[in-house]
């Protein structure tokens, strides 16, 4: 399994890249590399091919994986794809940079899960009812099976939720508790 932090968006509502922003001390980015480190797993930023400078002066180089363009999709899910086709057989922990409130316990419950009950394309949060897919790990059997109906015919819709609705997926509810750690932040 592998991690990768999620930053390829437009930003357009915050008004500048979400990764570089600050939080603290450190950028988003670092932050979310931080937390999906320290569960033990190899990490990569996940980045469009525009913002790869930037984040050079961050990462070394081999820790980015910028979107594959030629997929013809765009948002999360040419990201996942993309890491998906640089690495097609490993699983991905992802986790969206700007989700900066989320703790280190929600993604090892995440991790215990998907490797205690094995058989599912995906496992993520749900909260009222709606998938946290931006906080979940994808399965690579189920990528690969993803990627190759988009590469025979395109997808008809390039979001997460349509990917979730094509896998077979373990829903973990999100305690009370824990609700502002799945905040995705748009505004300053």
């Amino acid at each position: 399994m592998k991690g990768a932090v999620l930053c390829g968006g437009k930003s357009s509502r915050m008004g500048s890249d979400k990764g570089l922003l600050q939080y603290q001390t450190t950028t988003w980015v670092q932050l979310a590399y931080e937390k999906l480190s320290s569960l033990g797993v190899s990490v990569c930023v996940s980045v469009q091919g525009v913002q790869q400078p930037n984040y050079e002066n961050i990462f070394d180089k081999s820790h980015l994986i910028c979107d594959n363009e030629n997929l013809q999709l765009s948002g999360p899910l040419c990201g996942v794809l993309s890491l998906h086709q640089a690495y097609p057989t490993e699983d991905w922990l992802v986790l969206a940079c700007d989700l900066p409130l989320m703790q280190q316990t929600l993604l090892l419950q995440l991790m215990n899960t998907f490797l205690t009950q094995p058989g599912y394309d995906a496992v993520l949060f749900y909260l009222n009812d709606q998938p946290e897919p931006l906080c979940a790990i994808y399965a690579a059997k189920g990528l690969a099976r993803i990627l190759s109906e988009h590469l025979k015919r395109p997808l008809p819709r390039h979001s997460m939720k349509f990917l979730i609705g094509q896998l077979s997926v373990l829903a973990l509810p999100v305690s009370p508790t824990d609700v502002k750690c799945f905040h995705n932040v748009n505004a300053h």
